[in-house]
C-alpha cells in the first residue's frame, strides 16, 4: 500500500488512519476527497443509493475537532465508510431493496455500525443490494440497477454488490456487506477486490428494525463482513467489527488474533469441481496464487478436502426449506416478479424437506463440520476455486439455464455457508476480460490467517482493482 503519488480517495484504510493520526490528512479533507470521487464515479455505477449530507458533514466536523484536541483517535479515526441497506444506520433508511421498505427509518445503529463508529470510522453513504439480499447480482425497483465498474455488460456481483462495484471504483475504502451463499465473496470475486467471510456467528449481526429473528440455520450461515481494497483493512476492519455485543447472545467473544501456529503454515491446494467443467483460466488463478504463497514461505501441497459438492446440496436443501417457511408471511407483490420467479426455482432446486428429514439434515451438518474440521486440522487453509467461471452477466440469473449454472458454479461458496467455516475471496486477474479471485479457506475463529496469506498473494500479484485507475 503506500500514500505516495496518490489522491486521498485512493488510500486504503490503514493508510488513511496512518495519516489522520500523523495529521498529514485531516478527516475533512480525506472525507471531501472520497465524496468528489463519489460525485465522479457513482452516477455511471449506482453503487451508493443513499446518503445523508448533514450527518456526514456533523460527523467530520466532530472528527476534525478530536484531531484538533488532541483526543484519543481510535484505529479508524475519520476513515469513510459505507453500510449495506440491509443493516441498520440511525435515522436512515433499512430497505433491503424493497419500495416496501422505503420508509423503515432505523432508530438505532447496528451493533456492527456502532463498532466502526466507535473505532472513528465515518460513513459516508449506503449501498445498493437487491430485493431480500437474495441475489447473486444487484438490481431493485427501489433504487435500480448496480454495475460493474469493469464493464457495463458485467455483473457486479450480489448481494453486496453496491459495496463491491463502489470498492473497486475507489468510493472509499471500506464496504460493509454480509453473506449468506456468497453475498460478500461474489461481489469481490466480480469486482476483483477482497474480503473474508468470517465463521458462524464471529460478528454482531443485530438488526433493530427487523419484525422478527430469522430461523436458526439462516442465522447460522449469515455473517456480516468487510470488503476492501486490500487485505489489511480487510483485517483491521473485521477485528474492529466483532466486538462483542449483549444484543447477539450467540455471538462467542473470541479474540481477532489466535494462537501462533507452528510453521510453515500448510495450505492445500485443490481445483476439484466435481463434475463442473471449471474454467482453465481459474484454474491457472490458483496455481498462480499456489506460486505466490510457496515464495512467501507457506508449505503448499496438493490435496483435495472432503467433497466441497455434498455440503452445497446440504446448503440448499435446508436453506431453501427454512427460506420457504421465513417467505410464506410475506404479502403478495413485496418483491418483484423477477426475484420471486428467481427465488421460485431455488425452492425449486431445494426441494423442500418434510419436517422429519428437515431434522436429520441438520444432524448430519455435524458429521460435514467434522471431516472437514479434520482436514482442517493437517492442512490450516485450503487454497480453492470460487466461482468455477469467468464472471456472468447482468440479469444471467433471471432463466433457468443461467441459474442453474451460477449454482453449481458456485459450489465452493454455498458449501462453505453450509459448513460455517471462514473464507477469503482475493481479486488476482482477468479472465476473459472480467474480474477473477481465488478462495482461502480457513480453520473456524482463524480469520486472522486467511487475512495474512490474502496479504501475501496481493504483495506479490499487487491490487487488481488499482488497473482501473
Amino acid at each position: 500500500m503506500g500514500t505516495e503519488h496518490t489522491e486521498p480517495w485512493q488510500w486504503g484504510a490503514t493508510d488513511a488512519a496512518e495519516a489522520v493520526r500523523s495529521k498529514t490528512i485531516s478527516p475533512g479533507e480525506l472525507v471531501g476527497s472520497v465524496q468528489a470521487r463519489i460525485e465522479a464515479a457513482n452516477p455511471a455505477l449506482n453503487a451508493i443509493t443513499w446518503v445523508d449530507p448533514a450527518d456526514v458533514a456533523a460527523a467530520t466536523a466532530a472528527a476534525d475537532q478530536a484531531v484538533v484536541d488532541g483526543s484519543g483517535l481510535g484505529p479508524l479515526h475519520g476513515v469513510p465508510v459505507t453500510i449495506k441497506e440491509n443493516i441498520d444506520v440511525a435515522g436512515q433508511p433499512t430497505t433491503h431493496g424493497l419500495p416496501v421498505f422505503a420508509d423503515t427509518i432505523a432508530t438505532e445503529d447496528a451493533p456492527i455500525v456502532r463498532n466502526l463508529k466507535d473505532a472513528g470510522a465515518i460513513v459516508i453513504g449506503r449501498t445498493n443490494t437487491p430485493e431480500f439480499s437474495m441475489r447473486a447480482t444487484t438490481d431493485n425497483p427501489l433504487r435500480g440497477r448496480t454495475n460493474n465498474p469493469w464493464g457495463p455488460d458485467v455483473s457486479p456481483g450480489g448481494s453486496s454488490g453496491g459495496a463491491g462495484a463502489a470498492c473497486a471504483a475507489g468510493m472509499g475504502p471500506l464496504h460493509h456487506g454480509n453473506d449468506i451463499g456468497g453475498s460478500l465473496r461474489f461481489p469481490s470475486f466480480a469486482n476483483g477486490v477482497c474480503t473474508v467471510k468470517p465463521t458462524s456467528f464471529r460478528m454482531p449481526v443485530y438488526n433493530s428494525t427487523a419484525p422478527a429473528d430469522r430461523a436458526f440455520l439462516l442465522q447460522t450461515m449469515s455473517v456480516q463482513g468487510i470488503i476492501a481494497r486490500h487485505a489489511a483493512d480487510v483485517a483491521l476492519a473485521s477485528e474492529i467489527m466483532i466486538r462483542p455485543d449483549a444484543r447477539d447472545p450467540q455471538q462467542p467473544p473470541v479474540p481477532w488474533h489466535g494462537p501462533a501456529l507452528d510453521g510453515p503454515i500448510r495450505i492445500a491446494v485443490t481445483t476439484a469441481s466435481h463434475g463442473y467443467p471449471i474454467h482453465p483460466g481459474i484454474v491457472a488463478l490458483i496455481e498462480r496464487a499456489a506460486g505466490l504463497l510457496a515464495d512467501a514461505g507457506y508449505d503448499v501441497v496438493e490435496a483435495d478436502p472432503p467433497p466441497v459438492v455434498d455440503a452445497a446440496a446440504q446448503w440448499f436443501r435446508t436453506g431453501a426449506t427454512e427460506l420457504a417457511h421465513a417467505m410464506s408471511d410475506v404479502p403478495d407483490g413485496v418483491g418483484s416478479d423477477t426475484v420471486m420467479t428467481i427465488l421460485d426455482r431455488y425452492y425449486e432446486r431445494g426441494t423442500q424437506l418434510d419436517r422429519d428429514t428437515h431434522i436429520r439434515e441438520l444432524g448430519d451438518r455435524t458429521r460435514h463440520m467434522r471431516q472437514w474440521n479434520l482436514f482442517l486440522d493437517e492442512h490450516p487453509l485450503i487454497l480453492s476455486p470460487f466461482l468455477m467461471r469467468p464472471m456472468f452477466d447482468h440479469d444471467a440469473d433471471t432463466h433457468e439455464e443461467g441459474l442453474d449454472d451460477l449454482f453449481e458454479s458456485a459450489m465452493y461458496s454455498t458449501g462453505i455457508n453450509w459448513l460455517g467455516l471462514p473464507a477469503g475471496v482475493i481479486g488476482m486477474d482477468l479472465v476473459e476480460e472480467r474480474p477473477a479471485a481465488v478462495q482461502l479457506i480457513g480453520r473456524r475463529f482463524r480469520e486472522d490467517v486467511i487475512c495474512d496469506a490474502m496479504q501475501a498473494i496481493e504483495e506479490r500479484n499487487g491490487a487488481l482493482s488499482h488497473r482501473l485507475w
